[in-house]
């Protein structure tokens, strides 16, 4: 028996730092993480529609559009930037009303414009194809990308979880957000590289 080397290659692209990766763990912080598992299932959701649009051929219809292309990635840049923004000013004293995890349906919209996923899918559907027909090279790639991401979620959203024994000064807190945020930030910037 043989494990198909799709699951090695997703597993090191989508358990690296990332967006995703930055996000889960500053809210598994910040929140907790059971607040943060509705986040966490929206990713795993939207990782896997969007490897598996990626496996129907959407890809390729986007970069025969090049203005598309490029207001997906300005809107991700965008996107990145407010909330790294929102990162670098958050206290982890004072939630405010509005503070809150992201939920399953804003985490997975977020796919569609996360850089690091349509890179990743991309890499996988080229590197890696299979003698399916696109229809089940989609299911194929969507639950290849859901499965092994839902272990790199867990992970990432327990250590940040886990942070928060160590995030106890507001000294502490503050130069552990303002980290993830010039991360998160420098994603922004990736994207139109």
């Amino acid at each position: 028996m043989t494990i198909d080397p799709l699951y090695g290659f997703v597993f090191l692209g989508l358990f690296s730092p990332g967006p995703n990766v930055i996000l889960l763990t500053s809210s598994g912080a910040r929140f907790g993480f059971r607040a943060t598992l509705p986040h966490l299932m929206g990713v795993v959701l939207g990782v896997g529609i969007t490897a598996g649009l990626t496996g129907l051929g959407i890809a390729a219809l986007l970069r025969q559009a090049p203005a598309l292309e490029l207001a997906l990635k300005i809107a991700a840049a965008a996107w990145m930037l407010y909330m790294a923004h929102g990162l670098w000013f958050s206290d982890r004293r004072k939630k405010a009303d509005s503070a809150r995890p992201m939920t399953l349906v804003e985490a997975v919209l977020f796919q569609w414009i996360n850089p690091k996923v349509w890179a990743v899918a991309l890499a996988a559907a080229s590197a890696y194809p299979s003698d399916l027909g696109p229809w089940l090279e989609g299911i194929r790639l969507g639950t290849a990308f859901s499965g092994v991401n839902l272990i790199c979620c867990l992970f990432w959203t327990m250590a940040g979880t886990l942070l928060t024994y160590l995030l106890t000064t507001p000294t502490a807190w503050t130069i552990f957000a303002r980290v993830m945020a010039v991360a998160l930030g420098s994603f922004s910037v990736m994207v139109f590289l």
